[in-house]
């Protein structure tokens, strides 16, 4: 289990790391000016009647957030419940104030996290540049029982009943230096103020952990299946626009997959042209990335079906605390 005590790790701070120390002084300053304008009513903080859970992290960069907001989709829509998710839509080019998510939106208008969490559950996903701004519209069109905002932890302006912070157990915090001499929003300290703190790929020794689990090959034209050997001892080129690609290809090769990787910026707007590789091999890639490729795909193109598991104890305190 991750040691969230530790403030520095020193064998991960490079000379870089210590120039930018003076700009990480003035994040701190204006972030901690900005949290206490919220915290005093200096600035307006929307409060929903309808519960919100923030599923977010104190670092920058993926830590699996987004799978663990589409299990919470499920769990709360097997409840008969009516669920809401708010993004600020990473990447897309929306220009409303608020955007509802439908089956016309394209990835490019929305991002791709929300049009995947559309796709994936039956929620009503809304993207703002201000998430208040989506929770404040859920909650005055009766859409929703329950409102899911993926990321957002540091967004203060948005009231929340619970806080959930996720802690990636192989990058653990980094440096432990604030941006932009490192990777942290917020001090390592805010993890004790939140409700759950759920240690993404923990071990188990960790009291409330996360897991990727890979479950299936789907095509993304015909829908076809294919088991996890369905690919095995063959030739295919990995195609990742995520945080961390190297996790996906990893995944892949140790399914026995003879892996040509092809990664691209996270959040990387795919075009037909970025995956007109030679060879002729099948084309890997994950869900995320996936649903920005379904106006030209071809039959060659595959995605891995990931669910994440939440070990049972995070749903008992989850419930306790709405």
């Amino acid at each position: 289990m991750f040691n969230f005590s530790r403030i520095v790790d020193l064998n991960k701070v490079s000379l870089t790391n210590l120039l930018l120390l003076p700009l990480s002084f003035v994040f701190f300053i204006v972030s901690r000016l900005r949290f206490y304008c919220y915290k005093l009513g200096v600035l307006r903080v929307y409060y929903s009647t309808i519960p919100v859970v923030v599923v977010g992290n104190i670092t920058v960069g993926g830590s699996g957030k987004t799978p663990i907001v589409i299990a919470l989709c499920h769990h709360f829509a097997e409840q008969g419940k009516r669920v809401g998710v708010v993004s600020r839509g990473y990447g897309g080019v929306y220009r409303q104030d608020t955007l509802l998510v439908t089956d016309s939106t394209k990835p490019s208008e929305c991002g791709d996290e929300p049009a995947l969490i559309a796709s994936e559950t039956k929620a009503n996903v809304v993207v703002a540049r201000r998430r208040s701004l989506a929770v404040q519209y859920l909650t005055e069109h009766n859409l929703v029982d329950i409102i899911i905002s993926d990321d957002g932890l540091q967004h203060y302006a948005m009231g929340r009943k619970v806080e959930v912070a996720v802690v990636d157990t192989v990058d653990e915090l980094g440096n432990g230096l604030l941006l932009p001499a490192g990777p942290l929003r917020e001090l390592p300290s805010r993890l004790s103020s939140v409700d759950i703190v759920i240690n993404h790929g923990g071990g188990d020794d960790a009291k409330v952990s996360s897991h990727l689990v890979a479950k299936k090959f789907i095509n993304v034209v015909t829908g076809e299946e294919k088991s996890l050997d369905g690919f095995k001892a063959t030739r295919c080129y990995g195609v990742a626009g995520i945080a961390k690609p190297k996790r996906f290809f990893a995944t892949l090769e140790g399914l026995g997959i003879d892996v040509v990787q092809k990664p691209f910026s996270d959040h990387h707007p795919f075009s037909d042209k970025d995956l007109n590789f030679d060879g002729g091999y099948p084309i890997l890639m994950t869900s995320k990335d996936c649903v920005k490729c379904k106006s030209f795909a071809t039959s060659q193109m595959w995605y891995l079906a990931v669910n994440a598991e939440l070990s049972v104890d995070f749903y008992q305190q989850l419930e306790s605390k709405l």
